[in-house]
């Protein structure tokens, strides 16, 4: 996990119940607007000085409301401290209202020269390491497209190579998805307030936010319990909030009570994603674990990890030995295909389940399962585990992926409304919602960009199921194994980078993650 997601908040807000969390503040706790953006200005500041303390001159790109307020006073702050600081208005000094305008007075008081946007290209040295820009044109309340001098603005700001602090939130960024409203300010540090927005960490807000730090502004613990207070519907979660789910081994326990793990796939040509997955269950501390695939794969899957049972199944319609029913928890998809023995084989995983056999259902099983929306009457199930990537998602909602990946706390919402049980969207910041809590999501903030590689699925489907066989509900298999999974990778990407990452890299420092007594999980080495 980055060091700086680590220290953010956990429970996470959406845009209106932020401003709510500010109307309190100013309104019920009498703190005045003026001191909230003092203080944000002064923290933004502070932090971007220990970010880049080579910094001698500062520009700053105000906008109209009060988040171009944050950004008058925080030119004021600077100038107080020596720094060459100048700003861009994108309003009219006479058109700002409110504490925007007591902002835009003590920037004159403190002698800060102003600019329209059409001077920046005359104004010197507004590139390189010495200068940095201010992102001060959009808080949250943005909700379409940045356009005319805005756009413009927010170009100009991509397209300068200096540093870039925004100020909340990226201008443009939609605080509650984590989307692009068209452009949006690329930024290398991002100085959010009052409450974490939930989209500062999911869908394309990577690319935008840089890294993140959090200010309360100093606001009161209990403004947050306050009576009127919204609540949050989402927790961010990592490996230190679930690594007390983890209990040790009785000291008694055999292969037996540790549970045992089926994964069904692996068509011709695919049989990797079951020895994957297989050995991603065995790792986590499965008890047994059974492959039943195509015989093809025996050789390939025996020399690969020996302790796998592995069922050469050239008739799917047969079941080796009982296999499936003495089978704790059965994975479906990795490898499976779409062939007639594909179906067949997902036909008998269905049966299973509605004996009681808990599912993690991935990759082509869930392309399956899409195809049965027109088939069965109710597609709800509470014993099964979804676990699709934006792809999936879209079949599976009768969407595209653009729709899901627009809003993907509504598209986790819907999954789990129309298919029950627990539900993963994968994806930075994957979401995650079990149908008996409706009105709650996690968002893992583990993982990286160099686990966009193949396979890596596969091991997360593995690792779940093991972790079901050992006794974990759904819910806490899922949210465990998530999280495990991304700091294995975070762990691997910061001893060896993200470039070449595989998914069976992961094996090892998965052990050693489902084993919490034997790792400090803040170390990455």
């Amino acid at each position: 996990m980055s060091d700086f997601r680590a220290r953010l908040p956990r429970q996470l807000y959406r845009a209106e119940q932020v401003r709510r969390l500010d109307e309190i503040a100013i309104g019920q706790l009498n703190i005045p607007g003026f001191s909230l953006m003092q203080n944000a200005a002064a923290a933004a500041l502070e932090t971007a000085l220990e970010y880049w303390p080579q910094t001698r001159k500062i520009i700053v790109f105000a906008g109209a409301g009060n988040n171009g307020g944050d950004g008058y006073v925080l030119a004021g702050m600077a100038r107080d401290r020596g720094l060459d600081v100048s700003i861009v208005q994108l309003a009219a000094t006479e058109k700002l209202q409110g504490d925007a305008a007591r902002a835009a007075e003590f920037a004159a008081q403190c002698q800060v020269p102003l600019y329209s946007l059409a001077d920046f290209s005359s104004l010197p040295e507004t590139t390189g390491s010495h200068c940095l820009l201010v992102d001060a044109l959009f808080g949250t309340g943005l909700s379409r497209a940045p356009q005319g001098d805005y756009a413009e603005a927010i170009a100009l700001i991509n397209a300068t190579a200096a540093p870039v602090l925004a100020m909340d939130i990226p201008s443009g960024l939609a605080a509650d998805t984590g989307m692009p409203l068209d452009s949006a300010v690329r930024a290398d540090l991002t100085v959010t307030f009052i409450a974490m927005k939930r989209g500062l960490l999911t869908a394309d807000a990577g690319d935008y936010c840089g890294e993140i730090v959090f200010n309360d502004l100093d606001v009161p613990p209990h403004l947050y319990s306050h009576p009127e207070a919204p609540l949050s519907d989402c927790e961010r979660i990592d490996i230190n909030r679930i690594s007390t789910v983890l209990q040790p081994r009785r000291v008694a326990s055999h292969k037996g009570s540790n549970g045992h793990v089926l994964v069904l796939g692996g068509d011709l040509g695919f049989g990797g994603a079951v020895i994957m997955a297989a050995e991603a269950a065995a790792r986590s501390g499965a008890g047994l674990v059974s492959i039943a695939s195509r015989a093809a794969h025996r050789e390939a899957a025996l020399s690969r990890c020996p302790v796998l049972m592995f069922h050469g199944l050239e008739d799917a319609q047969t079941d080796p030995g009982g296999l499936i029913e003495r089978a704790s928890v059965i994975v479906i998809g990795p490898g499976l295909g779409r062939s007639d023995w594909s179906r067949h084989l997902f036909q008998q995983a269905l049966a299973a389940q509605r004996q009681g056999t808990p599912l993690v259902v991935d990759a082509d099983a869930l392309q399956l399962l899409a195809e049965r929306k027109g088939q069965d009457k109710s597609l709800q199930r509470q014993n099964w585990v979804l676990t699709p990537h934006p792809g999936e998602a879209a079949a599976l909602l009768d969407s595209s992926v653009a729709e899901v990946q627009s809003d993907r706390f509504a598209a986790i919402a819907q999954l789990s409304s129309l298919y029950g049980g627990v539900c993963l969207l994968k994806g930075s910041g994957s979401l995650i919602m079990d149908s008996a809590e409706p009105d709650k999501s996690w968002l893992c903030s583990e993982g990286n960009a160099g686990m966009g590689s193949g396979g890596m699925g596969d091991v997360l489907s593995g690792l779940i199921a093991g972790l079901i066989a050992q006794g974990l509900t759904l819910s806490d298999a899922l949210r465990t194994a998530v999280c495990i999974h991304g700091e294995a990778a975070d762990m691997l990407a910061a001893r060896k980078g993200q470039r070449g990452l595989l998914a069976t890299d992961l094996l090892e420092p998965v052990q050693q993650l489902v084993n919490p007594g034997h790792r400090d999980f803040s170390a990455h080495d």
